[in-house]
């Protein structure tokens, strides 16, 4: 609470605002990007940038806009200002043909060609309309060559989430369609290079084979490299420089001292790698809501999982268990283009932001991948559940509050009340992998959900017992079966010794043995001892 006489810090955060003009005129807080953008003017020219949703693209294209618009007030005391102060060429203006294909419903048929047309008829508002009744992608063309005809620049073509074409078509009958439009539209970015100042297109995941990166070949893709790891997102430099005053507001508002509340955000927001060996980020849209909020909730997770995302997990056998330790490797070629009919959701969930890069093995250019950070691992098993468990359109049955209430309490009977409620759940088909895949998904997402409230860990090798909670008062070790005995799980708990290591614990000490009858799809047998 605010003492009397005390003044709030009016610093005003960029939520929701993904244009670089409107947060420098209004004055809002900016983490300067613009360095990158005078890397990338000065080095090339055709680019292409992956990064999950609600991570800046929006607003660092807007900054290229603002760039080749020879805006140059904009820039006032930004690191580009002092770049460019001996470039007699820069800050020149450029025609800018800015495309957003965001907020649109693409499932909607002709839809990418009224899209499309609104850009061109406002284009051909100022150069020209002589063309306006030729095919789109020849007016497109014609544009092109007459505004570097009129203008004596070279065309800069930016493309925003070039994808929503594509993603909203997934599985649907517009997605050939979407996808030979815009093919056709964009293939000149290649054939009229020699009309064009710069290009630079964005989006969640680069389609390969089906989009049109199967004719737009010659673009830079920047995703994986080192020297971009940072040009969206934020790094823990950038943190504390930017938002000291928001750090110092947030610690106070939670009780925390700043190491303290910084430590809480790092946990939470922190840990994107773009490249295996790039300093990590924060999730920006997260981090400047909890600064707004002066809380440290989900604000990522909370603005939804994507349709395409999660027909993809239905069409495969996810196994949620892949990434407790952060070993699971995936090549370079299938994190930077994917194949719609691949039924390896796993590129999709590192493009998406569910997973991160962890590591990199050299010799085989593969990537460790794992949950970036609190926010993510969390939300994202609480979203897996309804799926393990048949409940996709109720509330989700798994109540981790209660479940945490009687682990903390010692009440095992509510305990195998609760696990006989969520096993009855879940589907069983006839394919005996399946049905041991689920119900061990179902085990390990309850275990981790827990661990964001207890001490638990969740082991598969056979020297360990299969789950360990820690809590103030007590530990438990669980061993699950299924279709054999619970006398069975117990004996395997004292055979293998798994309660040795806090034999000098002063904590009481449950073993939980537990059988589960897959015919009936119920916890058969309970032990506890």
């Amino acid at each position: 609470m605010m003492e009397s006489g005390e003044i709030m810090n009016t610093r005003k955060l960029p939520i929701g605002i993904q244009d670089f003009e409107d947060i420098r005129k209004g004055q809002y807080i900016y983490v300067d990007k613009t360095e990158y953008v005078y890397n990338l003017v000065h080095m090339g020219k055709p680019y292409f940038l992956s990064r999950p949703r609600r991570f800046g693209k929006s607003l660092f294209l807007s900054t290229l806009r603002c760039y080749f618009e020879g805006k140059k007030e904009l820039f006032k005391g930004l690191k580009i200002d002092d770049l460019e102060k001996d470039n007699p060429d820069a800050w020149q203006k450029y025609p800018v043909f800015y495309f957003d294909f965001n907020k649109k419903n693409f499932k909607k048929e002709t839809a990418l060609e009224e899209a499309l047309m609104a850009h061109l008829t406002e284009w051909e508002s100022i150069y020209g309309d002589e063309y306006k009744d030729c095919p789109l992608e020849e007016r497109f063309q014609k544009l092109l060559v007459k505004v570097v005809e009129t203008t004596g620049r070279n065309a800069v073509v930016l493309v925003d989430k070039y994808d929503e074409t594509l993603l909203e078509g997934v599985d649907s009958e517009r997605i050939e369609h979407n996808n030979e439009v815009f093919k056709g539209f964009f293939r000149i970015l290649k054939s009229y290079d020699r009309y064009l100042k710069f290009v630079f297109l964005t989006g969640v995941t680069k389609f390969s084979k089906v989009s049109i990166f199967s004719d737009l070949n010659h673009l830079n893709d920047i995703s994986l490299n080192y020297e971009y790891g940072g040009i969206c997102g934020i790094t823990q430099s950038e943190l504390e420089s930017t938002f000291e005053p928001e750090i110092e507001e947030l610690a106070k508002a939670q009780s925390l001292d700043r190491e303290e509340c910084l430590d809480e955000l790092k946990k939470m927001y922190d840990g994107y790698h773009f490249s295996h060996n790039a300093e990590g980020v924060y999730n920006p849209f997260s981090l400047i809501n909890s600064f707004s909020k002066k809380e440290f909730g989900m604000y990522w997770f909370a603005t939804g999982t994507p349709t395409f995302l999660i027909e993809k997990l239905k069409a495969s056998n996810f196994d949620a268990k892949s990434f407790t330790k952060d070993d699971y490797y995936e090549e370079e070629s299938s994190l930077t283009d994917y194949r719609i009919e691949s039924t390896n959701p796993i590129p999709l969930f590192y493009q998406t932001g569910y997973l991160t890069i962890k590591g990199y093995d050299k010799e085989f250019r593969s990537y460790a991948l794992g949950y970036p950070n609190d926010e993510v691992k969390y939300g994202f098993l609480k979203s897996l559940a309804p799926y393990y468990l048949c409940a996709e359109e109720e509330p989700n049955p798994l109540d981790v509050r209660s479940f945490v209430l009687d682990i903390r309490k010692g009440n095992t009977d509510g305990i195998r009340d609760r696990f006989t409620a969520l096993f009855a759940r879940i589907p069983y088909p006839t394919d005996e992998k399946l049905i041991e895949n689920n119900f061990q998904n179902v085990i390990y997402i309850v275990f981790m959900l827990l661990g964001q409230y207890t001490k638990a860990e969740v082991h598969s090798s056979k020297g360990r017992a299969d789950c360990i909670v820690e809590t103030e008062n007590f530990i438990y070790i669980f061993e699950f079966k299924r279709d054999k005995t619970a006398e069975e799980a117990l004996k395997q708990i004292e055979d293998m010794g798994y309660d040795k290591p806090y034999a000098a614990d002063k904590r009481q000490l449950i073993k939980i043995g537990v059988n589960f009858d897959s015919k009936e799809r119920t916890v058969r047998g309970w032990m506890v001892e």
